[in-house]
């Protein structure tokens, strides 16, 4: 049986020039994007980050099986459990675990164990990825997981950043605590990473080296 299909008919078509511009703004906007390490613990209303979560579903993904799942946490009781057994991962790995280049690497941002924003922020959110999905009882295999949750995962920093939001990404591993704190303990689930999003504080700063991005040569052939 063949599937329906309707017509297209949200796609806006620009001028070249407009095109363009469009294009220069988009990359000016997001190059004001950094990940901050301070925030401050205003409130920032649930529509916001549902209407962002919203925004990430919509990513592409295989077989539009959606193999994505978000938990936004805003309980201070839940932040403190995830700050403590993410401080205590973070120990271990700056106390060697994560390798003598890693840490040198690692220097120049001033990253260390301690995640004070883990319960400043007024936002968590965990990002899951799930290896299967329900349709009407049935269980399906997912395809591209991981690829299309971290699409997902940059539409959902885009959509923070779009609103006015600063961001953190932030991959302890292991990350198997995540799961039990946030209900999501099963073999279907596996988290993926977890974004801290709220205001930045007003002594917020961004390490230099974060600002040095490679050029469109660097990064880019056009054949």
């Amino acid at each position: 049986m063949t599937e329906a299909h309707l017509p297209l008919t949200d796609f806006i078509e620009y001028p070249q020039a407009e095109m363009l511009e469009r294009a220069k703004q988009n990359y000016q906007d997001v190059k004001r994007r950094h990940s901050i390490r301070k925030f401050s613990d205003r409130a920032v209303p649930q529509e916001i980050i549902e209407q962002c979560i919203l925004a990430a579903g919509t990513a592409p993904n295989g077989a539009n099986h959606q193999p994505w799942h978000f938990v936004a946490i805003s309980d201070a009781d839940v932040k403190a459990q995830i700050r403590e057994q993410a401080e205590a991962i973070e120990q271990a790995f700056y106390a060697g675990r994560g390798g003598e280049e890693w840490l040198d690497n690692l220097k120049p941002l001033g990253t260390n164990a301690s995640k004070p924003y883990l319960e400043t922020a007024p936002w968590l959110i965990a990002v899951f990825t799930k290896k299967r999905s329900e349709d009407n009882g049935e269980q399906k295999q997912n395809y591209y997981v991981h690829e299309s949750v971290g699409i997902a995962t940059g539409f959902l920093l885009q959509a923070l950043h779009n609103a006015g939001l600063g961001t953190l990404t932030h991959t302890p591993k292991p990350m198997s605590f995540l799961s039990k704190v946030c209900g999501r303990d099963s073999d279907n689930e596996r988290p993926y990473m977890l974004i801290i999003a709220g205001y930045p504080d007003d002594k917020a700063t961004v390490p230099e080296h974060a600002l040095q991005k490679k050029s469109l040569a660097e990064i880019s052939d056009f054949i």
